[in-house]
């Protein structure tokens, strides 16, 4: 799995999950990925689809709810992992905890999916679409 981390979360959780699944999947906050973190959202969803098959985890829930950002953003192919408003307040450490319970969920819908947005709550094993 390919996951942009969004500029809303910080970057040391991109590179917390990127060392934690080093060989397995690539995990990058999106200053890192274009060298800067102001892109407009319009432009990082472009250039990502573009490149194809990839996921993004942010907090900022406008993309997936507002027009036109959500129809650019699946029209694009990209999977969004978008954590309640109760976990995007949760302490880092709980937050990297709760996505690496759910990783292997992440995981199975960036392979059966081709795109898509999804709610990252509280408790619970599955991820529930919106």
């Amino acid at each position: 799995m390919k996951l942009l981390v969004d500029n809303n979360l910080p970057p040391r959780l991109a590179r917390g999950l990127g060392a934690f699944f080093d060989e397995e999947h690539i995990v990058i906050h999106i200053k890192e990925k274009f060298g800067r973190g102001n892109l407009s959202d319009e432009d990082w969803i472009k250039l990502l689809g573009r490149e194809g098959h990839w996921c993004v985890l942010t907090a900022d829930r406008n993309i997936a709810k507002k027009r036109p950002s959500r129809q650019l953003f699946l029209a694009c192919g990209l999977i969004g992992f978008f954590p309640s408003p109760s976990v995007a307040k949760w302490p880092m450490e709980r937050l990297a905890a709760r996505l690496l319970t759910l990783w292997p969920s992440l995981v199975n819908l960036s392979e059966s999916v081709s795109s898509g947005c999804y709610e990252i709550s509280a408790t619970g094993e599955r991820l529930r679409g919106f």
